[in-house]
């Protein structure tokens, strides 16, 4: 390590603020930890033997060494939280970046506190002073972080992070970290100081504002998902009241077919042309087919959507087909069926209705096991041409119904459990594909 003027931290207590920080994520991930019981806490002691084995061997080393010996207590911290918490590599590395920041923060500013209160105490630099100033600090530090984050978290949801926003993490934690701990890599700089007043009021409030600057950019991104899903719900509302109405005119289409059978009944009985009579019925069966087909799946919210669906095709005169195990939907919400199907049948019919030849409106709908996935695949024909545009297809005619809030509503609900949407076309086709991992453990 480069030789200092002026008393560094003791590299024991950052071992134990790297750890304490690991485990404030620990605990907030209770919902989502890999182990429990004696397993968890052996892991957990056995995180900061590692930490503190690594950060005591690695005292006064050259500096061309010091940092690789951060990354490396910045990898066992992630080790840590790997072990610990059962969520994917990215919402780790997001973890681990805060964690860092955060014990950063907390050892330095627990050092700044006990290097100025040696103006009022004449013990020198007091092992027992320096074990209460710290422990006093990291009980502040890490209680607050704790509390902070909590308010944010819904069964640990707020863990949940996307690469950008790793990204974004890992950027303030390295120019943070890169600008506190200038002054104790090389004193000549224009952004540096050889005064220890202030290299330690530099490391303590730039990683403060480090902190500021990650946790104002989650909240932000945590306002954005919540208005998300107020438009989400929103759109879900409307569909809801539009396939009321549609219900409403399928029920007055049934008590209409109802009141025609009647008479048809009548008919049939009077009837004595065998040929006439059986034309009649094979007339009726296949009316009476309309109204069994999809309305079995094994998914009661399915079961809803689709025989709405068909009964509103049999009145616009749009052939729809479907292979559904319902079954396979079990894990997720109504809303979600609703929003991901109901849309996805929507732009469907929306879209066969502009088609003139009425052989050609056709709808297709599949729900599939494939391997350890579920696919959802929407297929309709369509006429005039579509482009890509942020991954959603839009006419270039102007007819951007596909581009609207529908599609984006599909794919938010299937990301909710780590699945992904595809859109493609070819040979006038529409296909649209859901594919969401079922193996949820």
């Amino acid at each position: 390590m480069i030789p200092n003027v002026f008393p560094t931290i003791p590299r024991i207590y950052t071992a134990l603020a790297q750890w304490l920080s690991c485990l404030t994520f620990v605990l907030l991930c209770y919902r989502q930890r890999r182990w429990k019981g004696a397993t968890l806490v052996w892991g957990l002691i056995l995180g900061l033997i590692a930490l503190s084995t690594e950060m005591v061997l690695t005292a006064g080393v050259p500096v061309a060494f010091w940092i690789p010996s951060m990354l490396g207590a910045a990898v066992l911290m992630y080790g840590i939280l790997w072990f610990c918490c059962d969520i994917d590599y990215v919402s780790l590395g997001h973890c681990c970046a805060w964690a860092f920041l955060v014990s950063e923060f907390a050892a330095s500013l627990s050092w700044q506190l006990y290097y100025y209160s040696n103006r009022y105490f004449s013990d020198g630099l007091s092992e027992l002073r320096v074990l209460v100033t710290t422990l006093i600090v990291y009980a502040l530090a890490f209680t607050l972080n704790y509390l902070l984050l909590r308010t944010h978290i819904h069964d640990g949801k707020y863990l949940q992070a996307g690469v950008h926003q790793l990204i974004y993490a890992l950027i303030i934690c390295i120019a943070a970290f890169a600008i506190s701990n200038l002054s104790f890599v090389a004193a000549n700089t224009p952004f540096t100081s050889s005064i220890d007043t202030a290299i330690y009021n530099i490391r303590t409030l730039v990683d403060l504002g480090g902190l500021a600057f990650l946790y104002a950019f989650n909240v932000q991104q945590l306002e954005m998902k919540a208005r998300y899903e107020r438009d989400v719900i929103q759109n879900v509302l409307e569909t809801q009241y539009a396939q009321y109405r549609q219900s409403k005119e399928s029920i007055d289409l049934v008590n209409q077919k109802y009141h025609d059978l009647k008479h048809q009944i009548a008919l049939l009985r009077a009837e004595t042309d065998p040929e006439t009579r059986n034309r009649w019925l094979d007339e009726i069966e296949r009316d009476i087919a309309v109204y069994e087909a999809q309305n079995n799946t094994g998914n009661v919210a399915l079961d809803t959507v689709l025989t709405s669906q068909s009964l509103r095709c049999h009145r616009e005169g749009i052939s729809f087909t479907c292979v559904v195990d319902g079954t396979l939907l079990s894990f997720m919400t109504s809303m979600d069926i609703c929003t991901i199907f109901g849309n996805a049948l929507d732009n469907a019919v929306e879209a066969v209705l502009q088609v003139d030849d009425p052989e050609k409106r056709l709808i297709h709908l599949s729900v599939s096991a494939q391997r350890s996935f579920l696919l959802i695949r929407v297929e309709n024909y369509f006429e005039g041409d579509l482009r890509m545009e942020n991954g959603l297809p839009k006419s270039s005619k102007g007819d951007d119904r596909f581009h609207g809030f529908g599609v984006k509503s599909i794919r938010y609900s299937a990301q909710r459990y780590g699945g992904t949407v595809s859109i493609s076309t070819e040979n006038h086709w529409f296909d649209l594909k859901i594919l969401i991992p079922i193996d949820r453990n």
